[in-house]
């Protein structure tokens, strides 16, 4: 399998916007879009992949770090939306992972557009180290499964 991503497959899980997201205008801050956007990494990884994030953080000792990040703001989300954050993988490397990841509000519009790559290293070191077969699996998985053509009668 490549390790590009699967053209247009993604992972999208509702957000509501709390109180403790926004400015006092009632505008999401947008330092809290970095932290959504982590949530939605560990969503991806629980639900999706099936591999509890806190147990490769608290067990297997095993960090995601952001080493590259960059961020086009598009358009504001305000208090008491419920938005869409979605997430796909544009590249599966050998130490890293890159992700496209988006903020959209309910009628579709780009409100957060953001690549970011991430690097497993081992917490006890915090030196880069391969992606670990079983998590590699995962994900070569949910990509093969998502790039699946429907199947006729």
């Amino acid at each position: 399998m490549t390790n590009e991503a699967v053209a247009g497959k993604r992972f999208v899980t509702q957000v509501p916007i709390r109180f403790a997201h926004c400015d006092p205008a009632g505008i999401i801050f947008f330092p809290q879009y970095l932290v959504l956007f982590n949530g939605l990494v560990e969503d991806w990884f629980n639900q999706a992949l099936q591999l509890p994030y806190a147990h490769m953080v608290q067990t297997e000792r095993i960090g995601l770090p952001i080493v590259h990040l960059e961020c086009d703001f598009r358009a504001i989300t305000r208090m008491g939306e419920n938005v869409d954050f979605g997430l796909s993988v544009a590249k599966l490397g050998h130490r890293s992972l890159t992700l496209a990841v988006d903020c959209r509000g309910a009628d579709g519009e780009l409100r957060v557009a953001a690549t970011k790559v991430l690097v497993f290293t081992d917490l006890q070191s915090h030196k880069a180290i391969v992606i670990p077969v079983h998590i590699r699996a995962a994900m070569e998985r949910w990509m093969h499964e998502l790039a699946e053509p429907p199947r006729g009668n």
